[in-house]
């Protein structure tokens, strides 16, 4: 049986609810705006319950999670401009699920590799990037209610 949020597993940094910037949130998920200052605007969608699999949740969970990860991605898209939307759920050191939504641009630190790869020596100012993250905000929380 997989545990209740408030049954936190204690080894896991997901299952507590007040890491990082809760955007918009149910009994079931969380969206967090993860500060970053490399990927301004860069997301993360946790199941709020501590499961590894998506196929640990049923078919109407699955769904109800999945269509937050594409509003997520679609307001990114359209509030960021990014040049490609990284979406991704590893769970390889944190098993509890979750999806990275994430902002690319041609002159990030690690285009075209995964952000986790080593960066480039040079990357592109992210000010501008940052400016943006009042307005996603208010697109999130405007989308997700």
């Amino acid at each position: 049986m997989t545990a209740h949020i408030s049954e936190r597993v204690a080894a896991c940094e997901l299952c507590d609810p007040g890491r990082g910037e809760v955007i918009a949130q149910t009994g079931d998920w969380r969206l967090i705006l993860v500060d970053d200052v490399q990927y301004p605007g860069f997301c993360r969608v946790v199941w709020n319950r501590h499961v590894k699999e998506m196929t640990d949740l049923s078919e109407q969970d699955r769904d109800t999670l999945m269509a937050v990860v594409w509003k997520v991605e679609l307001v990114l898209r359209e509030v960021m401009q990014p040049d490609k939307v990284n979406v991704a759920s590893f769970g390889n050191v944190v098993p509890h699920l979750h999806w990275h939504i994430i902002p690319r641009y041609r002159d990030d630190a690690h285009f075209p590799s995964p952000i986790w790869a080593p960066a480039r020596p040079e990357w592109a100012d992210t000010s501008a990037r940052r400016a943006l993250l009042p307005q996603l905000r208010a697109a999130l929380i405007a989308r997700l209610r």
